[in-house]
């Protein structure tokens, strides 16, 4: 029976226990995307409180991919020193480390770059991606994995979930192509499955690449469920190492966002996207992690003795205690502080950079 506090392997990256960091946007890299000391503080923080696995703040592959003001980058070598800080930092504390890269299609921020957005077809606020963009991303997401793993991280997560660019190309409700990009779900996985296989190519065969994506995206003609499984078949046979399941996109209704808010006040409340792994499980050999919801450690137990995930990926609890997986090793089981309110974004957003603001007024009042 697995248990969540035990050595396991995903590809040559061995890890101390079942907990992941799931990737979280801090608005705390440099104007430019660079490493700051406070984003390697957060780092720090988060491997002394023994998170088995960080992935990194999703990093932009290419200028016209960016999608948030001071996110981090991995879209050229001159970033590749602060990386490897990063990188450096989590190693000498015993950590482990992987870079998630992503490339933000039409949710992409032309102000921020003067470069106008691609997606798979022409939107509102984006172009529709021609061939040569096509090449010109893969060339990008290509790059970014092997700087990635020049600069030391353990493996690279590519971002294919909430409606970034891959995707879009995976969801019928934004992919309107007519070409071999587009219709059947074979087609709208074929950019996704390209840049898997020359990111596989790129780092060798025993370097870890894993990708988050999509259980469904909660939008009239989205993926559904069983279109994501058979996607996660095809990334399976494509060499991916495991796969993070999350769900919804920035167009979805706020109740089923990526980032849902509303406290989550019993067990059963917890664990937005169980069918979707049970489903996963049946279907798919490689690991699974589960981001979504998960809130209590006997909830993260159960899902994982029963075999519905492999690892118990976890954001918000993280930023609202990054000590939480140390807390409950030692022994103290009570669930996560988090009241899943959201409000550790306004910071994000305004410049002062994510932290918890709920926990924060705590302590603030407790002194």
């Amino acid at each position: 029976m697995a248990e969540l506090f035990e050595h396991t392997s995903i590809g040559s990256m061995k890890l101390s226990n079942r907990f992941v960091r799931s990737a979280t946007w801090e608005g705390l890299a440099d104007k430019d995307g660079s490493v700051t000391g406070r984003l390697i503080e957060i780092m720090g923080e988060l491997v002394k409180g023994e998170v088995g696995l960080i992935i990194s703040s999703y990093a932009f592959v290419s200028l016209n991919g960016q999608s948030s003001s001071r996110q981090l980058a991995v879209c050229d070598d001159r970033f590749l020193p602060g990386l490897r800080d990063m990188a450096h930092a989590v190693h000498s504390s015993g950590g482990k480390i992987a870079l998630q890269v992503v490339h933000g299609g039409c949710h992409s921020n032309s102000e921020l770059s003067d470069l106008n957005p691609v997606g798979p077809s022409a939107l509102s606020n984006c172009r529709e991606a021609g061939r040569e963009d096509i090449v010109a991303i893969i060339y990008a997401f290509t790059r970014a994995a092997s700087r990635a793993k020049r600069a030391g991280f353990d493996a690279v997560q590519i971002h294919a979930a909430h409606g970034f660019l891959l995707s879009q190309f995976l969801s019928p409700a934004f992919n309107k192509r007519k070409d071999q990009y587009g219709g059947k779900l074979e087609n709208r996985a074929r950019l996704l499955l390209e840049v898997v296989r020359n990111v596989r190519e790129a780092v060798g065969p025993r370097y870890p690449v894993l990708v988050k994506l999509n259980s469904e995206d909660f939008l009239k003609g989205g993926m559904t469920r069983q279109e994501a499984v058979r996607v996660c078949r095809m990334l399976a046979d494509a060499s991916v190492n495991a796969i993070e399941l999350s769900g919804g996109t920035v167009a979805s209704p706020e109740k089923f966002a990526p980032v849902r808010p509303g406290r989550l006040k019993t067990p059963e409340q917890e664990v937005y996207y169980r069918e979707a792994a049970m489903l996963y499980k049946q279907k798919v050999a490689i690991p699974l992690m589960l981001v979504g919801g998960i809130r209590s450690y006997e909830v993260a137990e159960e899902l994982v003795q029963k075999g519905m995930a492999d690892y118990i990926s976890m954001s918000r609890p993280l930023i609202c205690e990054p000590g939480l997986i140390k807390r409950w090793r030692i022994g103290d089981r009570r669930p996560s502080e988090c009241v899943s309110d959201n409000a550790c974004f306004a910071p994000a957003s305004d410049g002062r950079g994510l932290y918890c603001v709920t926990m924060a007024k705590k302590r603030s009042k407790a002194h």
